[in-house]
């Protein structure tokens, strides 16, 4: 059989090692059939097959995403108020202020995210007074850059049915007034379902809209040069939405889920075993249900992250607070195992390093029983591993568990700041340990964590792991550029090892013959490109299985 296509006189960054670069590529039955040079490619053509001239642009296998919430991020594009992170309490007031004078009187007004930097002063006597004074006709819920935190007003605590005798949910809490014990507005953690399952109800066809956020969500990832990604917390209609749209043909893109094992951010109603057992009937061609997620703490800006030393001192907490981890050691192992003999994997939340220590003790334990698989093991991975223990770094490698490095925020920017106000300046500092992850040899993958960071461009992350500096400016100085990586290495980890990490190695993230035709074209020579422009790069064109999905117009 002939090629349909055949993409020539290129640049080909294949991702495989054993190939390194060529010039052309040739694809049929939406699977590469043949990479090298441009007079061996080409002589594959046949009466039918369409030549692509490449006029020397740089193409490269489809980008990789570890970790993010695409349903949530669609959703956000296309129902939801939008706040930038570095916005002042006042601009996010006025923002409210106009999206309600737009809004129905007693519809919801939802979305985010504002910045962990008003974390305090949303905390203060009068934050939900004035956020009242604009918006007492509606309720309103705001995430926050987190996503693990909810700022809602007194109209939204009233349909919450939260009062002052309303108990702390379990790992969440209910922010009140020192005075009167009423409700603040401020909803931490796990308190932030009681928040977002009243919108779900407020919905009329949630599952409709579901699906039409996931189509929008593809889209955007795929205007990116996305072709696979892991979402990070997949709930029941989250996966019912993933498997509808692939079942009507219109999934362009690999998605793994994470089934949570907990109860969610979100307060979904299906967790742990009884989701667990739902994952066969929603399994697709391009839908697999192949993790469980775990949190085993929160974020270090809210004193919620389970660290090894502590935090600066406050009144409430004292010197010496490190936060808590939200699973004991004997209960993650028993969630390791069981996934394991489900033929599962898991991915952890760890924002803290001693977060990141327990479930690498963890894994040690389940290893040392099961033993590993032709050498390594299931791959499982912590997410964000941002602080890592230097003793902790050899043991990635050594478990073979793979470093989730997400979000888009190891150079200075908002989230950095609220750290640093939480943290002393000499362990906020170190902050994502890349080079030393790399050079241990530790499985490395990419994630956007979309919508924790507004859109999921992979192009901000490439430039700031090689330069640890903001690429959209704004801030000085860069974050510990000791750990900075070269830009090859950094394509790898945005690909073949994100796929690897996910388990899809053998379908895609490289361009190898015989694996699914995902790729992008490009607009400029990255490895010609000056460090700090690499953000700039636009993706001409995204293909999914040998299809265009993509065409920058």
């Amino acid at each position: 059989m002939h090629p349909e296509r055949i993409f020539h006189n290129g640049d080909v960054f294949t991702a495989d090692a054993a190939a390194g670069r060529a010039q052309a590529i040739a694809v049929a039955g939406g699977k590469f059939v043949a990479v090298g040079g441009d007079l061996d490619v080409k002589g594959l053509a046949g009466p039918g097959t369409e030549l692509v001239d490449l006029r020397g642009r740089m193409l490269l296998p489809g980008i990789v995403d570890v970790h993010n919430h695409h349903l949530r991020g669609g959703q956000s594009d296309l129902y939801e108020l939008k706040l930038l992170p570095t916005m002042s309490l006042d601009a996010v007031i006025e923002a409210v202020r106009a999206r309600c004078a737009a809004t129905n009187p007693g519809e919801w007004v939802f979305g985010g995210i504002w910045g962990s930097h008003l974390v305090e002063a949303i905390g203060r006597a009068g934050a939900l007074a004035a956020l009242d004074a604009v918006s007492a006709a509606h309720p309103v819920m705001l995430r926050d850059d987190s996503q693990h935190n909810r700022w809602v007003n007194s109209c939204a605590l009233k349909l919450i049915g939260i009062t002052a005798d309303t108990p702390n949910p379990p790992d969440g809490e209910i922010l009140r007034d020192a005075g009167t014990g009423a409700a603040a507005g401020l909803l931490l953690e796990r308190a932030s379902g009681l928040a977002e399952q009243a919108v779900e109800r407020s919905i009329p066809d949630l599952a409709a809209r579901n699906k039409a956020s996931c189509r929008r969500a593809v889209e955007i990832l795929n205007g990116f040069g996305v072709t696979a990604f892991q979402d990070a917390t997949t709930v029941l209609p989250f996966l019912e939405a993933l498997a509808a749209l692939d079942r009507a043909g219109e999934l362009n893109g690999w998605c793994v889920t994470s089934l949570p094992g907990q109860r969610t951010l979100s307060g979904a109603d299906f967790v742990g075993d009884a989701l667990i057992a739902r994952r066969e009937t929603y399994r697709t061609r391009h839908v697999r249900p192949d993790f469980i997620k775990l949190f085993m703490d929160g974020v270090p800006t809210t004193r919620t992250a389970a660290m090894l030393t502590p935090y600066r001192a406050t009144r409430l907490q004292g010197c010496c607070f490190c936060g808590d981890p939200l699973i004991s050691i004997p209960a993650l192992v028993r969630w390791i195992a069981k996934a394991e003999q489900y033929g599962m994997r898991v991915k952890v939340h760890c924002t803290g390093d001693a977060a990141v220590r327990d479930t690498l003790d963890a894994v040690d334990v389940v290893r040392s029983f099961n033993g590993p698989d032709d050498g390594a093991g299931p791959v499982h991975q912590i997410a964000h591993a941002g602080f890592v223990d230097p003793a902790d770094i050899p043991r990635f490698r050594a478990l073979n568990v793979a470093a989730d490095l997400s979000p888009i925020i190891w150079y200075p920017g908002p989230i950095q700041q609220a750290i640093r106000a939480a943290m002393p300046d000499e362990r906020a500092d170190c902050y994502w340990p890349l080079r030393d992850l790399h050079e241990a040899g530790a499985l490395l993958a990419a994630g956007s964590d979309w919508p924790v960071v507004a859109n999921p461009d992979p192009w901000l992350g490439i430039e700031g792991m090689i330069t640890r500096r903001n690429p959209k400016g704004g801030y000085d100085g860069a974050l510990w550029p000791e750990q900075a990586l070269d830009l090859e290495t950094v394509l790898r980890i945005y690909t073949i090892n994100a796929a690897r990490a996910m388990g899809l190695s053998a379908l895609t993230g490289s361009i190898e013959a015989g694996k699914s035709a995902d790729f992008i074209v490009v607009d400029r020579d990255l490895f010609a490109t000056a460090p700090e422009r690499l953000s700039q790069s636009k993706v001409l064109s995204t293909w999914f299985e040998g299809r265009c999905v993509h065409e920058a117009s």
